[in-house]
């Protein structure tokens, strides 16, 4: 996959003010404070909550579908969730083709959009306001699952398998990702058009090919298949709350611990001058506190070292044994290990000290801190995931932040989701889902007139978002908030509870089932944040 770093316009961050007014902003300060956060999840927590119960395995119910049928399970759970319709109450209406009004009612209905009925269609062939499908080809239009390419929507034609594709990569707000998406591999000879969007589709696991090497992007979708893609998409949009790690740097302001499944601890760095050795610069009274805030919390700690690559300079399977017996001396559980950035000439020598650590360490665990495979929009090699992974219990993956300007201007999202999809897809082949961890920053990262500042800790973000002066943002393409402060001199881009469910959601469809809080000391509380809800409008059979 080639990585490219790519120019892009303040208009393209500037798409959403959240608060305009000053009086608006005084009367809305209380809801935002309760979603903001310089990150983050504990919102995606919430969503086991709001799962509907499993639904049985008992037959459809249709006639023409039978109990064994490939697609059988998908068809009962889209009917049940009000997703689908039979064409009768008898027959589903299998192998037929699925209409393109159909898919934009069922598009809608899977997302919980509200139907909007304007005087005047988009289309000149959506003009009658009394038709089943008018209000949702509308609101698929108002919200970006179709455009407006021709001034026709051809309602009644079927829906092809690409068309139909495109069409739920656009309803999940991933268009600009999928057109940036044009070099992602993918098998299937036979695409030509909209390669972004069906190599997303696929990479995200909503759709498969009529052969290895094939997709018949122009066969017509069946009413089968396409309940087999919007439940694919459901259950991923509806996956279990995500497991929680974190990294504490001290026992000050530490967020409530409690679901964490362990909790890197101290500040210990290793180095290599020499000989390699282990510093650690947290008082023995501030490290017992912090053990102790972690156990008595019910999660596993863990030792935290940070270094670079000079820390490999050393004989690995001493800087092992070195390394075990302070998580011996620490009275922690296991080893979180963070070499940042490391070189591909290190890549060999990072391998094998993981290899002694997972010797030395037996059965505890071992989280290794790995860069994305790419960084600042370059390739990355220096790590050998598909090895580490083979002897850590978990990779966390760290997804290098923008640093672009327009201007004065800085464009410098948090773990931008674009990158996070090209980092996953890439890892994909590599390492099973479940070994992986993503990592969300829950610092904000500060600007004054175009220079970087530094971190921002999520106190000092809830203080900017509470003077009536400050400007509230949300990057649509980024999938990450920003704010404009002291007269749009100050500038600080954070991942907000919507960010950081973008973020939980694009995990979901790889099947990564755990994020890691970078600062445990710098968490923003918010609640009430839901994950989307289906609902089925009154509308006539799908």
């Amino acid at each position: 996959m080639a990585y490219r770093q790519r120019a892009i316009p303040v208009a393209a961050v500037k798409n959403r003010k959240k608060s305009d007014a000053k009086g608006a902003k005084n009367d809305n300060m209380k809801k935002r404070l309760q979603r903001i956060g310089s990150c983050v999840l504990l919102c995606a927590l919430l969503l086991a909550a709001a799962l509907p119960a499993p639904v049985s395995a008992a037959s459809t119910g249709f006639s023409d579908v039978p109990d064994t049928h490939w697609a059988a399970d998908d068809i009962r759970r889209a009917v049940d969730l009000g997703l689908f319709q039979g064409q009768t109450k008898t027959r589903f209406g299998l192998g037929q083709p699925m209409t393109r009004a159909a898919a934009a009612v069922t598009v809608c209905r899977l997302f919980g959009w509200e139907l909007v009925t304007p005087e005047t269609g988009s289309y000149t062939d959506n003009q009658d306001p009394d038709a089943w499908y008018y209000s949702a080809v509308e609101t698929a239009y108002a919200n970006g699952a179709i455009t407006r390419q021709t001034d026709t929507f051809r309602p009644s034609d079927p829906i092809t398998r690409e068309e139909l594709a495109v069409m739920l990569v656009r309803a999940m707000g991933y268009g600009t990702i999928a057109g940036l998406a044009q070099d992602l591999p993918m098998p299937f000879r036979d695409v030509t058009t909209n390669v972004g969007y069906v190599a997303m589709a696929y990479e995200l696991g909503l759709v498969n090919g009529t052969s290895s090497t094939t997709f018949s992007p122009e066969r017509t979708a069946t009413r089968e298949q396409a309940a087999v893609m919007l439940m694919r998409l459901y259950d991923s949009y509806h996956a279990a709350s995500p497991d929680k790690v974190g990294i504490a740097p001290t026992a000050e302001g530490l967020t409530d611990l409690t679901g964490y499944d362990a909790v890197a601890v101290g500040s210990a760095r290793l180095i290599y001058a020499g000989e390699t050795r282990l510093t650690n610069t947290m008082e023995e009274e501030q490290a017992a506190a912090l053990l102790e805030a972690v156990t008595s919390a019910g999660a596993a700690p863990l030792l935290y070292v940070s270094g670079t690559y000079t820390a490999l300079r050393g004989d690995g399977a001493q800087t092992a044994e070195l390394l075990a017996a302070a998580v011996e001396d620490s009275g922690c559980q296991g080893l979180f290990l963070d070499l940042a950035k490391l070189p591909s000439a290190q890549r060999e020598a990072f391998t094998a000290l993981a290899e002694d650590l997972r010797d030395q360490l037996g059965d505890r665990p071992l989280y290794i801190m790995v860069e994305a495979p790419a960084w600042q929009g370059t390739a990355y090699t220096g790590y050998d995931y598909a090895a580490l992974a083979e002897q850590a219990d978990r990779l966390v993956v760290r997804v290098a932040a923008y640093e672009n300007t327009a201007g004065e201007f800085p464009i410098a999202p948090l773990e931008p989701l674009e990158e996070v999809y090209y980092a996953l897809a890439e890892l994909r082949d590599l390492v099973d889902g479940e070994k992986l961890s993503l990592l969300l920053t829950t610092t904000g990262s500060g600007w004054s007139r175009g220079r970087h500042t530094g971190a921002l800790p999520a106190e000092e973000i809830e203080t900017l978002l509470d003077d009536t002066q400050t400007q509230d943002y949300y990057a649509d393409r980024y999938a990450c908030a920003y704010l404009t402060a002291d007269d749009g001199d100050t500038v600080v881009w954070y991942l907000d509870g919507e960010s950081a469910l973008e973020r939980i959601r694009m995990a979901a469809f790889f099947g990564v089932d755990q994020i890691c809080l970078s600062d445990l000391s710098s968490v923003a509380d918010y609640e009430n944040y839901r994950l989307l809800e289906t609902s089925a409008p009154e509308n006539e059979a799908a």
